[in-house]
């Protein structure tokens, strides 16, 4: 059974992205009534966090200077680029590159937040001093400012990254960020912790990020306190942290030298107590993904622990066929697993490289509405597997939480999962289980926060990938 799914998937790569939408489609079977109901959910859900939900000063920005917005583009570029600069000199240019030619004045005065206009103002500004010298005097006095405000601006603008950071990412290290969740789990929050990097390009890479990762499971043990796996915390592990050479073509050498780091890990996350989820890696690796789960699944050590858990995209064309692959390994080894269950991470990537290598189709839908629908299809099946799956639902589009809270039909065996600085107000609304129910003082230990938090320094976004919410 195992090795026929196993053909399917990899059968599958580049399936006709049509015929697997229509299979889909039959498998969500969500019937005229339950899309109305869906909707009105959905829409009573949005207009219930428009009315009690007061949105922070990010928030307020980022819904002036969007990523439909020239603007908006150029600072997050800006903010993701700045991670990397090595200097003083190559921080200047950047930050010259990616303001002076913007149109800030545009935006000035459009925002309901006084801070957001005066900081549009404060960059109109910064993009007149940084723009090209003019001849004569002028110029000159213009170079001047320029060599004179340059170390301010970069010291302004290293501080509105900070802030950036703080917003999207929990602590600098684990402790810093068990600390500063300490306050959403006295309300019932959960969480899990994510380790924001790059993967591993040495050996030496590789073993820093697996000690890391032990020390961080270690110190997350001290708040397992609950019997139930499910209201303790938990930690994601990056496969290709844990590998300089994670790629089909070194296969015999990562089953034989990868296999027993995660393995280890996973023996600390058992003895803690705590949820163990492999994230999701590109398409081609996939099938090297699978081998290396049931690898470490297999160990009998692992036996009647309740905690490993997998990332499932369901962006990708054979999301449906892994979910049934899981809950057949599940089945012969006679283990409960968590599947948590993503739109998507690489989307761009994906696209890019199928693209570049002449491929007949993509191993990704390309269009959003078509993820949406593998989503809820998916979502589905889970469900109805709950006998030998806990599924974790991660999202922050309200279409997607109350078309799953239809499909449960009241069933309490599964979390809703976001990302730690999104989606706020629509988990507290969610939490409730219900849209018409105030969210105030009432959070359920069934709602559980994705944390990502870095190894570098705050602020640190992993870069090459593309969410889906």
């Amino acid at each position: 059974m195992l090795n026929q799914l196993r053909t399917r998937i990899d059968a599958n790569l580049y399936a006709d992205e049509d015929a697997a939408l229509q299979a889909l489609i039959e498998q969500a079977a969500l019937s005229p009534a339950a899309r109305s109901a869906i909707t009105t959910r959905a829409t009573t859900l949005v207009r219930d966090i428009r009315a009690s939900a007061r949105p922070g000063l990010m928030e307020v920005f980022l819904a002036e200077y969007g990523l439909s917005t020239d603007e908006g583009i150029a600072l997050m570029c800006l903010a993701e680029a700045l991670l990397r600069v090595p200097d003083a000199s190559t921080i200047d240019a950047l930050i010259e590159d990616k303001i002076a030619p913007s149109n800030w004045g545009k935006h000035l005065g459009k925002s309901s937040s006084s801070l957001v206009n005066a900081s549009t103002w404060a960059l109109m500004l910064t993009g007149k001093v940084l723009e090209d010298q003019e001849p004569g005097i002028a110029g000159h006095l213009r170079g001047a400012v320029k060599r004179l405000g340059e170390p301010v601006i970069r010291n302004a603008v290293a501080r509105a990254m900070r802030e950036m950071g703080r917003q999207f990412v929990l602590g600098e290290d684990i402790h810093k960020a068990m600390k500063r969740a300490a306050g959403m789990e006295a309300r019932g929050y959960t969480y899990s912790y994510d380790m924001l990097g790059e993967a591993a390009r040495t050996e030496d890479d590789a073993r820093r990020y697996h000690l890391a990762y032990s020390k961080a499971i270690t110190s997350i043990a001290a708040a397992c306190t609950h019997d139930d796996i499910r209201r303790n915390p938990g930690i994601s592990v990056k496969l290709s942290a844990l590998h300089p050479r994670y790629e089909v073509a070194q296969k015999d050498r990562v089953m034989a030298e990868l296999v027993p780091r995660v393995r280890a890990l996973a023996g600390l996350a058992k003895a803690a107590g705590m949820g163990f989820n492999i994230d999701a890696e590109e398409a081609d690796r996939l099938a090297l993904s699978l081998d290396v789960i049931e690898a470490v699944l297999s160990d009998p050590s692992l036996a009647e622990w309740d905690g490993f858990g997998v990332v499932v995209q369901a962006y990708g064309q054979r999301a449906s066929g892994v979910i049934d692959w899981l809950y057949a390994l599940s089945e012969r080894l006679d283990r409960r697993i968590m599947v948590r269950l993503v739109k998507g991470a690489y989307w761009d990537s994906e696209i890019k490289h199928a693209q570049v290598i002449g491929a007949a189709g993509f191993p990704v839908f390309t269009r959003k509405a078509a993820t949406d629908i593998s989503y809820i299809a998916n979502a589905r099946k889970l469900l109805g597997m709950v006998d030998r799956i806990y599924p974790q639902f991660a999202t922050h589009n309200a279409h997607t939480v109350a078309a799953i809270l239809e499909m449960a039909d009241n069933s309490d065996v599964f979390e809703f999962q976001r990302l730690h600085g999104m989606g706020w107000a629509n988990a507290c609304m969610t939490s409730c289980w219900s849209p018409n129910t105030p969210a105030a003082g009432f959070t359920p230990p069934s709602a559980r926060i994705a944390i990502c938090w870095p190894i570098w320094c705050a602020g640190c976004l992993r870069t090459g990938r593309t969410r889906l919410s």
